[in-house]
């Protein structure tokens, strides 16, 4: 190979051409490239052009939105062209199919005529380093532009044909450089080296830079396909599996139903974590047969995420007067109980939360414990719901079961909290002092995070799976004796209910029974 770019007169030589400037696009030496030209100077040039030698100076403008460029806003170095081919379309634009002849610095630079002139002088490409080291350098060029070709799928592989035929040095690294996705400002800067060693080494080091972002893309592609590949093969999988259910005739309503839910989960106005487990299961439900266990399984999850009252309450009732009103409406004597009640209520009116001791009711029975928590419900306008605790002796029965059991459901408080749907109720916690621990577990210590403020805002129950806020429950406990743990007491504000009197008996049938 030789290293010598052929010129049309002698280097260094100067002589006057007329200048086309170019936007966003640098011509080589023996690049054949078609340009649309509209703007009048550059229109004038062309024509001077055609009259005279058919040569052109073809330069980058610097800044590509500037439409009449004067002599600061060219390049210094740009390629002298021949005019090839010269076509004139209806809206007046000029089609001019030009070829590049060789390297040319611009000296000066005026205006003649309306268009651009300029003195310019050729350039010989050089190079300092020896022709064997250019020439093993120009083979490395091709094998790495080779292997950027291979990646690059706008880059024609027959490129590489038209290039193994070229025997310049200074002509295959401009081919390969016209060839390349590279910006302006890279193109022109190869076009102004005029060192062959430095203008290949320029060269593969952005081959290089490119191979490895096409890499990259090219492994970010491969992940996206195969994502694609996989969503594409379940949705296929499903519509199939859909439609033999719906021959079966086990998909009758199952789509209307998932799309109930949905709704439901949307409007339950969940916590941000309730709503993204909830979400998260219906997912997987959708992608389940539904006549699976597992679905079951997730869907009776789903009933009781919906069922549980996230934001519905009702509006309670702060008067005091109404309150004894129903109190003494409700029940006969029990007129220091009774006062103890208001005052209770009184205190949580001033207060404005459920921040106080929890109220217990302790006597024997049949003295009218519950039928007291109905009225103070009553009272308070707050929904009533009732645990029955004697014999528990399972903390799964306050905290709930995990999901992986059998039949596993919800704790008692949660399945209270559903059943009155509301989040602000009075739940009767009846026969609290009948709980007992064993091996199985202590249901007073799950207890304990039900009736303590400062724990039950984030309530666990290990079925829901996520915090559940029980702050604004109104928790009223009755017992028969004070055979109640310790920690429990100690937040609790006992009321003692003693037996009726022979009169008040008498009373209560007269006025209740007869």
């Amino acid at each position: 190979m030789s290293h010598h770019e052929e010129s049309s007169a002698i280097p260094g030589s100067p002589r006057q051409v007329d200048v086309l400037p170019l936007r966003d696009v640098v011509v080589y030496p023996h690049m054949v490239i078609p340009l649309f030209v509209g703007r009048p100077k550059s229109v004038a040039a062309l024509d001077e052009a055609v009259k005279g030698s058919k040569q052109l100076l073809l330069v980058a403008q610097k800044d590509a939105e500037m439409d009449d460029p004067g002599t600061a806003d060219l390049h210094g170095v740009g390629t002298l062209a021949s005019i090839l081919q010269l076509h004139k379309l209806p809206d007046g634009t000029i089609k001019v199919l030009v070829e590049g002849i060789e390297r040319v610095e611009l000296d000066r630079v005026h205006e003649r005529d309306g268009h651009l002139t300029a003195e310019v002088h050729s350039v010989e490409s050089t190079s300092e380093t020896d022709e064997r080291e250019v020439e093993l350098e120009s083979r490395a060029l091709l094998n790495q532009f080779e292997s950027y070709v291979k990646l690059n799928k706008k880059t024609p592989p027959e490129v590489l044909t038209s290039l193994s035929g070229i025997d310049d040095v200074s002509r295959l690294a401009d081919t390969i450089a016209a060839h390349m996705a590279l910006g302006l400002e890279e193109k022109q800067a190869i076009l102004e080296t005029i060192d062959l060693h430095q203008r290949i080494e320029r060269l593969m080091m952005l081959i290089e830079s490119e191979i490895d972002t096409l890499q990259v893309e090219r492994r970010i592609r491969g992940r996206v396909k195969q994502q694609m590949e996989k969503s594409q093969r379940e949705y296929y999988l499903n519509e199939q599996m859909k439609a033999i259910q719906k021959e079966l005739g086990d998909l009758e309503d199952g789509g209307n139903e998932l799309e109930d839910l949905e709704n439901k989960i949307e409007k339950a106005g969940m916590t941000k974590e309730a709503r993204d487990k909830a979400r998260s299961e219906l997912n997987k439900l959708k992608m389940m047969s539904p006549m699976s266990a597992e679905a079951s399984v997730v869907r009776s999850y789903l009933d009781w995420m919906v069922a549980v009252p996230w934001k519905k309450r009702t509006r309670i009732k702060h008067d005091l007067e109404a309150a004894e009103a129903v109190l003494e409406a409700d029940h006969f004597g029990l007129e220091k109980v009774k006062e103890r009640i208001i005052e209770y209520l009184a205190v949580q009116t001033r207060v404005r939360k459920m921040a106080g001791p929890i109220l217990c009711l302790v006597g024997p029975p049949g003295v009218g414990k519950t039928s007291l928590g109905q009225s103070i419900a009553k009272a308070t306008n707050r929904k009533f719901g009732r645990i029955a605790l004697g014999g528990v002796r399972d903390d799964a029965e306050i905290r709930g079961h995990r999901r992986t059991y059998v039949g596993a459901l919800p704790g008692r408080i949660v399945q209270a909290l559903s059943k009155v749907g509301t989040r602000n109720p009075l739940i009767l916690l009846d026969e609290i002092d009948k709980m007992a621990s064993d091996f199985r577990g202590d249901p007073a210590a799950a207890m304990l995070e039900v009736l303590d403020p400062e724990q039950n805002k984030a309530f666990a129950d290990h079925y829901m799976d996520v915090d559940i806020d029980l702050s604004e429950v109104m928790f009223v406990c009755t017992a028969n004796s004070y055979n109640i743990p310790g920690p429990l007491l100690d937040r609790m504000e006992t009321i003692r209910i003693a037996g009726y009197t022979e009169d008040e008996k008498t009373e209560i049938a007269k006025r209740y029974l007869l």
